[in-house]
């Protein structure tokens, strides 16, 4: 979950996007849809309507959310389904889910664990003897690529910028191509266990481990071990198609252009072969709670497993990231969660470790790998998590 939800956020003006011939068309914005009231010691269901009114703007074209609490759950939509027509966003849809793939990664790794199929302190060099270089001579041990302590440095990738990897987006970089790439590069100058850095090339290499110790295809054995006792029949992994299958709301990306105007790039369409088990899934709103709830109720990894999905390395100065999850407190509670984004799309699964209060939600940003604070982002998480 993003640092951002501390802020105290000041309210914001809608700004129409410039007009011009490659211009994002007039913003109409559907009434937010509320499936579900809560009660008054449950979430702000004043603040969740407000934070997704005005859908679609220059900040988000739809957002789908679910909070979570004993006093009543809530349910809302909004936005379009994609700019050309009028149609509401659809409630139900799926959506790139980004590195909440972590998630499921991190407890496939930990099932495997629970089997004893996999030792969360032996050295990877071990499991992937032909994958790592004589250069890597300190053992990194399973725990340490679940918690980014593994001091692996950065994979290719197709671009350094969205117009790099845009102009390659429908080609394909393999999952052993970005593992190779980042050993070529020797390891960081710290020695494993005592820095943490998040990076997708962990949990790319635990992709290519479970792959190992099990030979079946990640994306079956995540689905054996995770999606299907969770009950996550809309998600899957989609591999290098590029569609989204079944519904869903088309996501834009901001570009800004040499006049000055903006113009909406649809970035739905992606090969994200390289992100795998690190960032490629495709899912619902509606399966992310199912596999917060589970999850966090033992019902998906068993203990002690489950302990280091709540668990940061002890003496790594600042960490806060355990396997597949991150820990943050907010408005006096302590939240673990994960946000997970791809170009078009931002995702969030998190809650009190109680499930006393969840929040999930896609939103379709139009600046989901920026830097920069997303309003609508900001909104939908204060309200739902104060």
């Amino acid at each position: 979950m993003r640092a951002r939800t501390h802020s105290v956020l000041a309210a914001s003006v809608v700004l129409a996007l410039a007009a011009g011939p490659l211009a994002a068309p007039a913003f109409a914005a559907p009434p937010a849809a509320a499936a579900r009231s809560v009660g008054q010691d449950g979430p702000n269901e004043e603040a969740l309507r407000a934070a997704l009114d005005g859908l679609p703007n220059q900040h988000a074209t739809a957002a789908l959310v679910r909070v979570g609490d004993p006093d009543g759950d809530w349910r809302g939509s909004a936005g379009v389904r994609d700019l050309a027509g009028d149609r509401p966003a659809h409630p139900h849809a799926r959506f790139r889910a980004g590195s909440v793939t972590k998630v499921v990664t991190a407890a496939t790794v930990l099932r495997l664990a629970a089997q004893d199929v996999i030792d969360l302190d032996a050295p990877v060099q071990g499991y992937l003897p032909d994958l790592f270089t004589p250069e890597f001579e300190q053992p990194i041990s399973v725990r340490q690529l679940l918690n980014h302590t593994s001091g692996i440095k950065p994979g290719d990738a197709l671009g350094d910028d969205f117009a790099e990897v845009y102009a390659h987006h429908f080609e394909t970089l393999t999952p052993r191509q970005v593992a190779a790439s980042a050993i070529a590069k020797g390891p960081e100058d710290f020695t494993p266990g005592t820095r943490q850095q998040y990076r997708n090339i962990n949990y790319t290499i635990l992709g290519l481990l479970i792959e190992k110790v099990t030979g079946h295809s990640y994306a079956s054995v995540a689905t054996r071990l995770v999606l299907r006792p969770a009950g996550m029949h809309h998600t899957y992994f989609p591999g290098t198609d590029p569609r989204i299958r079944g519904p869903h709301n088309r996501g834009y990306q901001a570009v800004q252009q040499p006049d000055g105007t903006t113009r909406l790039v649809d970035v739905t369409e992606w090969n994200q072969a390289d992100r795998w088990a690190a960032g490629d899934m495709i899912s619902t709103t509606a399966d992310l709670e199912k596999l917060l709830t589970k999850l966090f109720r033992g019902k998906i990894v068993p203990q002690p497993e489950l302990e280091e999905m709540f668990t940061t390395p002890a003496g790594v100065p600042g960490a806060q990231r355990s396997a597949g999850l991150e820990f943050m407190e907010v408005g006096g509670k302590d939240f673990w969660g994960k946000s997970g984004s791809r170009y078009g799309y931002s995702a969030v699964i998190g809650g009190t470790r109680n499930l006393s209060r969840t929040l999930v939600y896609s939103v379709n940003a139009t600046d989901a790998k920026s830097a920069e604070r997303n309003p609508v982002l900001d909104a939908i998480t204060l309200a739902a998590l104060k």
